[in-house]
């Protein structure tokens, strides 16, 4: 489970042979000897145990690069819960309703705000007819603009209101 490579100590029949004058080991070469093999038997079960922890747990054991585990930026966890739940273009245009000034400019978006989307349709709001007839005459680079923006194919339509205030129907009379 380690990167690093597991020394193998040498077997213990050559412990007793090789290395000294005689053709054995003795005093130091002896003890380094037998170190080694008892650091490469404890590292061999160390791994086993972690292992069989691991498998019995379905715990994965963490290095030191990025892991899944580690904390995200919120940037990428949103944009991955925006993706998994398919919310992207609502998203998207709430995106454009917030920085409206700066797609529309300040001019049309003092007295035109965005009130709604919905299956590709912007419904947005004047503050006056004569806004309403000049949004509608703009329309078609504000669509442009937005889709730009978005991705073509967004949104398809631009519906333009005027003010929302109920206006009375019917004859007109000078003094009411």
């Amino acid at each position: 489970m380690t990167d690093r490579p597991a020394e193998s100590g040498p077997p213990a029949a050559e412990l007793s042979t090789g290395g000294g004058a005689g053709g054995e080991k003795k005093g130091i070469d002896l003890a380094r000897a037998a170190l080694m093999q008892a650091r490469a038997q404890a590292r061999n079960n160390f791994e086993k145990q972690q292992e069989r922890r691991d498998g019995r747990r379905g715990l994965r054991r963490s290095g030191s690069g990025p892991d899944d585990r580690d904390p995200q930026p919120l940037r990428r966890v949103m944009g991955r819960m925006i993706a998994e739940r398919g919310w992207q273009t609502p998203a998207a245009v709430h995106g454009v309703m917030g920085r409206w000034t700066d797609i529309v400019g300040p001019g049309i978006a003092a007295h035109c705000t965005p009130e709604k989307f919905d299956e590709g349709r912007l419904i947005v709001r004047t503050d006056s007819d004569n806004y309403a007839t000049h949004v509608r005459w703009l329309a078609p680079k504000l669509l442009a603009r937005i889709n730009q923006e978005l991705g073509d194919g967004t949104v398809t339509y631009i519906e333009v209101r005027g003010p929302a205030g109920e206006r009375k129907r019917g004859r007109w009379s000078a003094g009411s």
